[in-house]
């Protein structure tokens, strides 16, 4: 046999075997994927900080006797005042609920608010525990046996109904978002593709990488406890297909351009993925390691999502790098009908919008980038309008029935908080302890619950409505006087999450710069590029959040940002905005080391990759744009956050930014690489790309 029917032979033989490779691996995983939903939990403590006292106070109130317990209260409410037949029909459901389930304290006795309109019922029960499916149950059987008739309304509220609420948004994420995620991206692949078979090949192989990843972040939590919430999850599905096929329309353009050049497709392949291969690898590099500063977070969520989306990339990564080009090969050229780009064929020029572009960024270089820079600057101001932290009852998009039953006590009792604090102290100390709570300035009432476990639970009630300022002092002054208890409840958790997020910004932002600029100079080569690069990006968020300031609360109605979504943002648009950044200046030095003048490089550069960045931004914000779609106030907001940002990126810095820039610098944008010295200085040759 001749050495040349041995190359033919492996060049028909590698596809094959890479996608039996597959085949097997998908095998290994699949036991594994399908169990993910089984460990996802959405409980409170999946979403507070590690070390804050409301979520030690939380993890204690899971081992007093009876676990975890679900408060919550019905609200039975006429404008025009109750009446007698109101009264007796509340208190037949409230004995038919107790009948039901093994209440704390017994039958609940009400509270009439003062102007006779309303009349609150606390209800309080561990018979869910820590179990969400049965806190769910028992707050939809409650919901069911508490009716509103004849003119009484009645509305479940309290903590657990906010949960169950939230709950059930996030056990929507992972059906919805996913065939949301699938649709969009087929339409873009179809629209850029204009192939009736083409655009299924990337989306088929993003499927997979995300089937195969649910097995992987299984395997995480069974061997590191990694905690799986709906958020994270969700995050991971946008990231694989969303990088995923940014990934693919970088390989599937530099794939089209090499099949002009060479005539068996295996060949045009393998030098598509020697030319892209490297850029794909340091995008995909910048993305896992922004995510994976996130394991410095205290906050759980945050903490949480950092090896989940870096286990998306990943997946993606490999998927795309190994498993779409063997299907790329097998198919041939015929794949790419009814556009098939021919051996020895020139593809027909026509004017491209980004070399108007580029041409117009090249005649006036420093003037474009004023402009952009004071462009960026001025939407950035916008987030001086955002609004403040949101309270827990504006965390919906859409008014659920304890968002509505909340109101309906802050509106009946303004007098008090309807919602309570829970103070978890030394049982020896008890006593004590409550003497000094009931001597709080702002404590209204407090009262001993349960004891167990060499701790006693103490409810606290503040003179003042939930989520207010007045309250925020007396939970404070609380922390101030018990110095070994642990205060907490939804209010000391809001409380938490704030404080909690701005200590994680200050950690976790310098990390994820430091790790991308280290990426970036390993793949440049260069101080510059990656510096121009990544002050890029950062003044991309600033802007995308400006913008946010200005349209959440006058065109949404937000009456609050979440307080993860600054550092939320900036790590996903820092690590995702880089990945155009890189696929830009790869190329331009790419077309410098074939001795391109440095502004030639910077807009041949553009012209041959903007069509894929705009592509791939497009791909991208429409991904991230499906979270606004879902019911929850900071999905919405990171949505549209990274969304508008990763199209600021895509059509105003890389286009207009980063090659002004580039152009204007001219050989001094490689400093103190090779590339920054004229040829004839330069002491060693640099080798032509294969």
């Amino acid at each position: 046999m001749g050495a040349g029917q041995r190359t033919g032979g492996r060049r028909r033989a590698v596809p094959w075997v890479m996608l039996a490779l597959w085949v097997g691996i998908l095998a290994c995983a699949s036991p594994f994927a399908s169990k993910l939903a089984d460990v996802q939990h959405d409980r409170v403590t999946d979403y507070l900080p590690a070390s804050a006292d409301s979520t030690q106070a939380a993890k204690l109130q899971e081992k007093l006797p009876g676990g975890q317990t679900t408060e919550l209260v019905l609200v039975y409410h006429r404008d025009g005042g109750l009446t007698p037949a109101d009264r007796a029909t509340a208190a037949r459901q409230v004995t038919e609920i107790a009948g039901a389930h093994a209440l704390t304290g017994g039958t609940p006795q009400g509270i009439p608010s003062k102007d006779g309109t309303t009349l609150m019922y606390p209800v309080a029960s561990n018979e869910p525990g820590t179990d969400e499916k049965k806190r769910d149950a028992l707050v939809d059987d409650v919901r069911d046996v508490a009716r509103s008739q004849d003119g009484l309304t009645v509305e479940v509220g309290g903590p657990g109904a906010l949960a169950t609420d939230a709950s059930k948004i996030y056990q929507s994420l992972g059906g919805p978002l996913l065939y949301t995620t699938v649709g969009v991206v087929a339409v873009l692949l179809i629209l850029i593709y204009r192939s009736p078979v083409l655009w299924l090949v990337p989306l088929v192989v993003a499927g997979i990488a995300d089937y195969l990843s649910t097995g992987v972040a299984y395997g995480l939590h069974q061997a590191f406890g990694t905690t799986v919430s709906g958020q994270s999850s969700g995050i991971m599905t946008i990231l694989v297909f969303g990088a995923g096929t940014d990934y693919a329309l970088l390989l599937v353009s530099r794939y089209r351009e090499e099949l002009r050049r060479h005539e068996r497709p295996y060949d045009a392949m393998r030098v598509a993925l020697r030319g892209c291969g490297p850029a794909v690898l340091a995008s995909s590099g910048t993305v896992a390691a922004g995510l994976l500063c996130l394991l410095a977070a205290d906050l759980n969520s945050n903490r949480a999502m950092g090896p989940l989306g870096t286990v998306g990339v990943l997946c993606a990564l490999a998927a795309m790098l190994t498993l779409l080009p063997a299907l790329l090969v097998l198919f041939g050229r015929r794949v790419f009908w009814p556009l098939v780009p021919a051996y020895g064929s020139t593809p027909k020029v026509r004017r491209s919008l980004f070399a108007a572009m580029g041409s117009s960024a090249g005649r006036r270089p420093r003037t474009v980038l004023l402009g952009g820079v004071l462009l960026l600057g001025a939407l950035a101001l916008g987030a001086l309008n955002l609004p403040g932290a949101v309270k827990q009852q504006d965390t919906f998009v859409d008014k659920p029935e304890s968002v509505a039953a909340l109101e309906t006590l802050a509106r009946a009792y303004p007098e008090h908080s309807a919602q309570p604090i829970d103070v978890l102290t030394p049982a020896g100390g008890a006593a004590t302890a409550l003497t000094t709570i009931r001597g709080v300035d702002g404590v209204d009432d407090a009262r001993i619950t349960r004891t167990g476990g060499g701790w006693t639970e103490i409810s606290v009630t503040a003179s003042a409505p939930p989520q207010t300022p007045a309250e925020t002092r007396t939970i404070e002054r609380l922390r101030d006087e018990l110095k070994d208890s642990y205060v907490g409840g939804p209010s000391a958790q809001q409380i938490d999450l704030k404080d909690t997020n701005a200590r994680d910004r200050l950690i976790v932002v310098p990390l994820v710069l430091l790790s991308v600029l280290l990426i970036l100079v390993a793949l440049l080569r260069s101080l510059v590029a990656p510096l121009i690069l990544t002050v890029a990006v950062v003044a991309v968020w600033g802007a995308a959040l400006g913008l946010g300031g200005l349209v959440f609360e006058p065109l949404f109605g937000f009456e609050g940002t979440d307080p993860g979504l600054g550092l939320l943002s900036f790590v996903f648009l820092v690590a995702l905005g880089v990945d155009y950044g890189i696929f830009l200046m790869h190329r331009m030095r790419e077309e410098s080391l074939r001795g391109a003048e440095p502004s030639a490089a910077a807009l041949t550069a553009l012209r041959t990759t903007g069509g894929v960045i705009a592509s791939a931004g497009l791909v991208l914000a429409a991904t991230f744009a499906v979270l606004m779609n879902m019911g929850l106030v900071q999905l919405v907001e990171l949505g549209f956050v990274i969304s508008v940002g990763v199209l600021l990126d895509t059509f105003l810095v890389r286009t207009y930014l980063v090659t002004s820039a580039s152009v204007a610098l001219g050989r001094r944008v490689w400093w103190p690489g090779a590339l920054s010295k004229a040829p004839e200085e330069r002491t060693e040759r640099i080798p032509e790309p294969v």
